[in-house]
């Protein structure tokens, strides 16, 4: 569906219940607050379902959105979920509408509103909500800020588009306080974080002459660091951050045993035909998938399927 088509639908419905990713990150989190809040404005009764995984640094910009318990929703929408296998733990039912971004979206909801092109699903949102209201409250332009921003790295990953810079630009014409957000969500580390950080990087193993740069992350650096999930924000684009890296790799081990991947890469590596190997997917150059299988062997399947894709 089209903008305008989304928030004629929108208009006509109530009761709407909004729904983040698996491992919820700030553009998930901060689409779906934002276009909560204009639904209310709207007249609408809106809430977000409480996903238990949201890290602290995100769960001031979630909580005050959070639906009661019992809240029985009339009409679900999923923000930024690329796969049925990403709706947040402890949801059941079915989802009525999808807004994302993902290239690789698998249409599991009936109607959906899907812009590829888009870094952030932040920015889609942006559009809808003025479809919606006309405009966008201050409250509103610090969600999407946290949204847009955190998905393309604070304007420094390679998905960061003129589009991009454009959206920033007027949610801060709209009120949008980046200069203390972006102290929040890009200046400031725990100790933890830290500890863990200087482990990854000693740990690093590279490939291809260095074409290829892989972290491991083990439940025992964790432990060791003091660390835990609300630690490993965004952890996935420190393997990339070696020079002449074109490929980085990020191997996390789960406290079950398996594997989270995450690539991150330039335009000639399609990160996405790599993780669709192991039921994953995401963007050219980010994706990510779960190899059911520890750190060491993971690693080892993982290359196997980039030689065949990256030849």
């Amino acid at each position: 569906m089209r903008i305008s088509e989304t928030a004629k639908l929108f208009r006509a419905k109530d009761g709407f219940l909004l729904l983040t990713h698996k491992n919820p990150d700030g553009d998930t989190l901060g689409s779906a607050a934002a276009l909560c809040s204009a639904l209310r404005r709207a007249g609408k009764t809106a809430y977000l379902f409480p996903n238990p995984e949201t890290t602290r640094k995100y769960r001031e910009f979630a909580e005050p959105f959070h639906a009661p318990e019992g809240f029985e929703a009339s009409f679900t929408v999923a923000v930024d979920i690329a796969a049925e296998t990403l709706l947040p733990p402890g949801f059941s039912g079915k989802v009525d509408f999808c807004i994302d971004h993902h290239p690789s979206n698998t249409h599991f909801a009936p109607k959906s509103l899907i812009a590829a092109g888009k870094a952030s699903c932040g920015e889609i949102v942006l559009q809808l909500i003025k479809a919606l209201n006309g405009d966008v409250s201050p409250e509103e332009a610090n969600l999407l800020y946290v949204a847009v921003s955190t998905d393309c790295g604070c304007f420094v990953y390679a998905n960061t588009r003129a589009d991009t810079l454009r959206a920033a630009a007027e949610l801060l014409d709209c009120g949008a306080d980046n200069q203390t957000l972006n102290i929040k969500l890009f200046r400031k580390i725990s100790r933890a974080r830290m500890k863990i950080e200087g482990m990854i990087f000693s740990g690093m193993e590279f490939y291809r002459g260095g074409k290829i740069s892989l972290a491991t992350i083990t439940q025992q650096m964790l432990r060791e660091a003091g660390a835990t999930e609300e630690d490993l924000d965004d952890i996935s684009g420190l393997a990339g951050k070696a020079e002449n890296a074109i490929l980085s790799i990020t191997v996390r081990e789960q406290p079950g045993g398996e594997s989270r991947i995450s690539l991150r890469s330039s335009p000639e590596v399609d990160c996405s035909e790599i993780c669709a190997v192991f039921g994953g997917g995401g963007h050219a150059m980010a994706a990510g998938c779960t190899v059911q299988a520890p750190p060491e062997k993971a690693k080892l399947m993982l290359l196997d399927v980039i030689d065949e894709v990256w030849k």
